[in-house]
């Protein structure tokens, strides 16, 4: 059976995952646009997107072994797209075009119904209005015994760590501060949900931490 994971999800050096006022044209909030320059510069992240070059080492390992093994994805309607509120229609597809990276099916946690969204690569977007718990238990079937990856945004993250439902934690710290947004861990006790083993690796932008139950 698969973990239910999050990994290289990044925050700042002050724990935001996002910065406040998300919009179209600046999808992680204002002030939050270095927080991932150390996966944009990976060789992983230019292959992702149809281009040549990029950074080798062990920030290029993280970013690779986040994709690895997935089976399936978790994430918010914030993470989706821009959008709030009922649908007006079908035209918005996500950030990504045509060909998603997640190559598996996506389940995407909203309050207004919608047809699943089948793209290029094997992704499929499920729109699940029943909670946190129907979308995982659909997943995991899903998922066919690989990892279940809860890709974020924060808020999705918080959910699922404050029910108990995460196995593991992999967070990236990048080396910004954005002194406000959606900050990831305030108010909860990671240690009372059951995270007692740190591993830390330290990539060449920024710093990995992965948070383990025994």
């Amino acid at each position: 059976m698969g973990k239910v994971k999050v990994t290289a999800f990044t925050i700042s050096l002050d724990g935001y995952g996002a910065g406040p006022g998300q919009t179209l044209e600046q999808p992680m909030g204002v002030g939050a646009e270095h927080l991932h320059t150390w996966m944009r510069t990976t060789k992983m992240f230019h292959q992702m997107m149809g281009k040549e070059g990029g950074t080798e080492g062990l920030d290029n390992d993280i970013a690779n072994s986040s994709m690895a093994h997935c089976g399936a994805w978790i994430m918010g309607r914030n993470m989706f797209g821009p959008i709030r509120g009922p649908w007006p229609d079908n035209e918005w597809q996500g950030w990504w075009g045509p060909e998603p990276p997640y190559h598996c099916p996506v389940f995407v946690l909203t309050n207004h119904a919608r047809e699943p969204l089948e793209m290029k690569g094997g992704t499929t977007f499920y729109f699940i209005t029943d909670g946190i718990v129907s979308a995982l238990e659909k997943a995991k079937d899903a998922a066919n015994g690989k990892d279940i990856r809860i890709g974020g945004g924060t808020s999705t993250i918080r959910q699922y760590l404050q029910a108990g439902l995460i196995d593991e934690i992999q967070l990236t710290i990048s080396p910004v501060l954005l002194g406000s947004g959606e900050h990831l861990l305030e108010g909860l006790d990671l240690p009372k949900l059951g995270f007692n083993e740190v591993e830390k690796i330290n990539g060449e932008q920024a710093m990995h931490v992965v948070l383990r139950k025994k």
